[in-house]
């Protein structure tokens, strides 16, 4: 456990490095789903517009 501890730390710059990644993560995940769920809502209103157009 004294080793996990110690790598987390990374010799006292474990705030910054850790703090960092999750800034990365959070950024990556920002720009992930934006795409994804405008594409959702694309494929939503492409079946809206070919079921009102087999009517």
């Amino acid at each position: 456990m004294s080793n996990l501890l110690e790598f987390l730390a990374m010799g006292g710059h474990g705030v910054y490095v850790w703090s960092a990644y999750g800034i990365t993560a959070t950024v990556m995940v920002l720009l992930f789903l934006p795409p994804v769920l405008g594409k959702r809502q694309l494929m939503q209103a492409e079946a809206r517009r070919r079921r009102r157009e087999e009517s």
